[in-house]
């Protein structure tokens, strides 16, 4: 009721009161207190009793705060604002009307219109956008004991807690931007606050770096994780490793023992070979000695 008696009167009067509130929107932090801005002028020295000052939602022209008659007006204050606005009354005198709203929410973020009445009237409007900063992102991945080079595998990069939506970028090793393979999903909880948690898909290679940079919409970048995957994290698993190391220990083993009894068997095959040659040498030697011999005796007549 107030606010369309405020809307009407507001109408009919041409000479309005000097009202000023931020051009830019304003930045609350998440669960702090924010100070609306609001100031007037224009008008002489006046009583308290004979000004009103009245903030409202702009969109559903909600009671935020009243206050006239020296005092505040809470009667038709939308319950959600109750026990969490107050304005300065010290300063009204001074054209200080602004607006102290305490613990922010999610659900507080909108325009708000500050109503002034001395003598005549004026108002403004402004914006409030809320943030909450997200955690620290964490990246992790799935260290399967069966990946190896050239298999596919999700990295994942998770924050909580942040408000409005993040962005995620994801970069490898050399700072280029990943824009394939990429899945996002942000959930809202009951404050209204978001998870944010995406998935980038790559294949396998050794010493690789990926990064997952959070970037804020309202305060900037938020944070970077990054994850290198080194050639151990794609090796064998320890056991099927051992289990390699002994085979190859073994069959080295074995191949040296083969050496070993090759080179003895040729080495005695040699030998008996050279025994054989030189035996039948001295056969023959004999052999040819004895037909010399034979051939020198004279036969007797």
């Amino acid at each position: 009721m107030l606010a369309l008696l405020l809307c009407a009167v507001l109408a009919v009067h041409a000479d309005a009161l000097d009202v000023r509130v931020p051009e830019s929107p304003v930045v609350a932090l998440f669960g702090t207190d924010v100070v609306l801005n609001c100031s007037f002028s224009g008008v002489s020295k006046f009583n308290l009793s004979d000004m009103s000052v009245f903030w409202q939602l702009s969109d559903t022209q909600r009671t935020v705060h009243s206050f006239s008659q020296s005092r505040d007006q809470l009667i038709e204050q939308e319950e959600r604002f109750s026990n969490r606005t107050s304005l300065f009354p010290d300063q009204l005198p001074a054209g200080n009307a602004s607006l102290l709203l305490r613990r922010v929410r999610v659900s507080d973020e909108g325009s708000y219109t500050c109503f002034v009445r001395v003598q005549t009237y004026g108002r403004g409007a402004m914006l409030m956008q809320v943030a909450a900063p997200f955690s620290k992102p964490l990246v992790t991945w799935g260290q399967e004991s069966a990946l190896k080079p050239g298999d596919a595998v999700a990295l994942s990069c998770e924050a909580y807690g942040g408000y409005p939506e993040a962005q995620v970028l994801w970069q490898d090793g050399a700072g280029r931007n990943l824009t394939d393979n990429i899945t996002i999903s942000q959930v809202a909880n009951e404050k209204g606050l978001f998870s944010v948690k995406s998935v980038l898909t790559v294949i396998l290679e050794p010493n690789s770096t990926y990064s997952c940079r959070l970037i804020h919409p309202l305060l900037g970048e938020e944070g970077q994780a990054s994850v290198t995957i080194s050639g151990q994290a794609l090796g064998f698993p320890p056991l099927a490793l051992w289990l390699t190391v002994a085979l190859a220990v073994c069959l080295l083993a074995l191949l040296v023992a083969l050496t070993v009894v090759c080179r003895r068997k040729i080495r005695e095959s040699c030998e008996e070979m050279r025994a054989e040659e030189e035996a039948k040498e001295l056969e023959e030697a004999k052999e040819l000695e004895e037909a010399k011999s034979s051939a020198a005796t004279p036969l007797k007549s």
